[in-house]
């Protein structure tokens, strides 16, 4: 039976994905932050937990409990723009440190796992409006980015010198049942309060909006790709949807059950927030996956289960 690590398995797209692997008949072991009781663990299929940062001790001690991956999907590191840029050294530790960490136990301990190091399209920066290749520059306009683009960096490296084998999928705008952050999640928080809503930005700003069930099927299709040439590919839907139009679909769900009160934009735009972030995504559609989630079914069903989580 292959052995495949998630590193960041308590994660909001950990989670599903170690879920998604235990159902291929593979033993999936984790290790990341947080107090995670066994059989509560073993209802999302990971096998072993390790709560601790990805460093060599952690490491070597949940390949004892197991064995050496086959499979190392990276996913541990800073998830939030906002995070990062109030706390840029937590940042950094969680993001280029744990890489680090991680590349140099397994080219010492399982120097032919496979690595798939996510990463995401922050790494870009604010400076387009066509869809975005992988071959663009990057020039990343937060903490958060330049961060995962050091990560990137790490891997190129390793890969090159050592013979590492990794890809490197850039993430777009990510959502799904369970996150309890960033727009959907505020936008339900606010109309649950009753008042106004108001977003900051024109309503214009276009992003990839990719469901995590889809994020899953991607992760575990790009491992086919693996190489000591650390390709990278963007994880993307490459159709952009403003966050108006995303507002809208919001309230039309909302309003099957409740009231929605009307959402406005302040045009306030934060700073090097890009106005658009939409995926070319040529390089994913070679490997011939196929994305089923549209942002309207996927919103839907986000507004279903957050409507259920508050009434529970």
């Amino acid at each position: 039976m292959a052995t495949i690590w998630v590193t960041g398995a308590h994660g909001f797209i950990g989670r599903h994905l170690a879920k998604s692997l235990a159902a291929d008949g593979v033993s999936v072991c984790g290790i990341g932050h947080g107090h995670w009781p066994k059989s509560e663990a073993q209802q999302w299929g990971i096998h072993t937990w390790v709560n601790g940062s990805v460093e060599a001790a952690n490491l070597s001690l949940l390949s004892a409990s197991s064995s050496v991956p086959d499979t190392v999907f990276h996913l541990a590191g800073g998830s939030s723009v906002g995070a990062a840029s109030t706390n840029p050294s937590e940042d950094f530790r969680r993001t280029v440190v744990s890489t680090s960490e991680l590349l140099e136990w397994l080219r010492l301990n399982a120097r032919q796992a496979r690595i798939v190091a996510v990463s995401s399209a922050a790494v870009y920066g604010a400076n387009y409006e066509n869809p975005i290749t992988e071959t663009a520059e990057t020039a990343p306009c937060s903490v958060y980015g330049s961060h995962k683009l050091m990560m990137e960096d790490l891997c190129r490296y390793y890969s090159s010198h050592y013979g590492l084998h990794v890809v490197l999928p850039r993430l777009f705008s990510v959502y799904g049942c369970g996150l309890k952050k960033q727009l959907l999640w505020d936008l339900c928080e606010k109309l649950a309060s009753g008042e106004s809503v108001e977003l900051s930005g024109s309503g214009d700003e276009l992003r990839d909006w990719i469901e995590v069930r889809d994020v899953v099927r991607g992760l575990q299709r790009v491992v086919s790709i693996a190489s000591d040439e650390a390709p990278c590919v963007n994880l993307a839907t490459g159709q952009g949807t403003s966050v108006r139009e995303v507002s809208l679909m919001v309230s039309k769900f909302w309003s099957a059950r409740n009231e929605a009160p009307a959402v406005s934009f302040s045009r306030r735009i934060r700073p090097g927030d890009p106005f658009s972030l939409v995926a070319d995504v040529h390089r994913l559609q070679q490997l011939q996956l196929k994305l089923e989630i549209t942002p309207s079914e996927g919103i839907e069903a986000y507004i279903k289960w957050y409507q259920n989580l508050a009434t529970s």
